[in-house]
């Protein structure tokens, strides 16, 4: 359950930095505030945390992944 959160959560983040690139809008400011925002602070640490988490995915044995899905 862990691995689905962190990973929704790495595609919000994901979508967000393609939004950022593309046309320079940021979503989770403009629907929290700001940048600087304490919720959009927030946001942008869980991802970062999901993304290190999403890491250990790729030491994970493949069985293991496989019987969780």
């Amino acid at each position: 359950m862990l691995d689905r959160i962190a990973l929704l959560l790495l595609i919000v983040g994901g979508i967000n930095w393609g939004l950022i690139g593309i046309f320079q809008f940021d979503l989770v400011a403009f629907i929290f505030g700001g940048q600087a925002a304490i919720v959009s602070r927030i946001i942008y640490t869980l991802v970062g945390i999901c993304a290190i988490w999403c890491i250990s995915l790729f030491f994970r044995e493949q069985d293991l992944l496989e019987s969780r899905s």
